[in-house]
């Protein structure tokens, strides 16, 4: 490890101020990009999610250290793992994460990402809290490469995908065989068609998702243009 770090992995006040702090920045500096994208936890959740793992950490750290010296002769006996309460951190944080997991009327998970960024925030608050300094800046440079540059080379991969889903909402439920030859006429296969009645979803109109391969001629474009040039079909949109 870097030895320009060992003096601030000493359990001092300053210590404890600056791993707090850099959880709160850390933390506050990853949930800012959710937050722009108004994403269910943004910049302060991410905040306290760090600062909290940081802390528990720091506690665990704090009730070793006191058991070896201060409280050692009420404590005989007694042993302590300064790493126990932070494993249950990667347990609880999984509630937190579940609840920003949404599945929206179209069959699309929605939330994932951000309950990933929380975990491994949560990770990162650990580490910190640990004075695992150099793991910490690493850790914080990749999570932002993750969440800030990459989402342009998914965008990219997913448009070059020959498998795609689509969500298609029409007028009556007798219009699945028309969609469905429309799609066969662009060359398409279909995997499978999940079917939603108005009164499953509570809109007005059925809908359905289709599982589609498309051939090295067609475009994701190309398929959704055809199957909306239908009378019957109100909405295309790919998930």
């Amino acid at each position: 490890m870097l030895s320009i770090f060992d003096p601030l992995r000493e359990f001092t006040f300053f210590s404890v101020f600056l791993r707090l702090a850099l959880a709160m920045v850390f933390g506050g500096a990853i949930g800012l990009e959710r937050a722009k994208k108004r994403r269910p936890a943004g910049f302060r959740t991410y905040m306290f999610v760090c600062m909290g793992a940081a802390l528990t950490i720091l506690i665990g750290q704090y009730s070793h250290l006191m058991l070896q010296t201060r409280w050692l002769a009420s404590a005989q006996g007694l042993q302590t793992d300064a790493a126990r309460i932070g494993a249950q951190v990667i347990n609880g944080i999984g509630f937190l994460g579940a609840g920003t997991i949404i599945v929206t009327s179209r069959q699309q998970v929605n939330g994932l990402t951000t309950a990933a960024g929380l975990w491994a925030s949560a990770c990162m608050g650990l580490a910190i809290g640990a004075g695992f300094y150099e793991c910490v800046l690493l850790a914080f440079l990749l999570i932002t490469l993750c969440i800030r540059l990459l989402p342009a080379l998914e965008a990219a991969i997913i448009e070059r995908a020959r498998d795609i889903n689509i969500y298609v909402e029409f007028a009556s439920l007798d219009d699945v065989g028309a969609i469905i030859a429309r799609i066969k006429e662009q060359d398409v296969q279909v995997y499978s068609v999940d079917i939603s009645r108005p009164q499953e979803t509570g809109g007005r109109n059925p809908s359905a998702v289709f599982s589609l391969h498309l051939n090295r001629r067609s475009s994701h474009e190309d398929v959704l243009a055809a199957i909306f040039a239908l009378d019957q079909v109100l909405i295309v949109d790919e998930i």
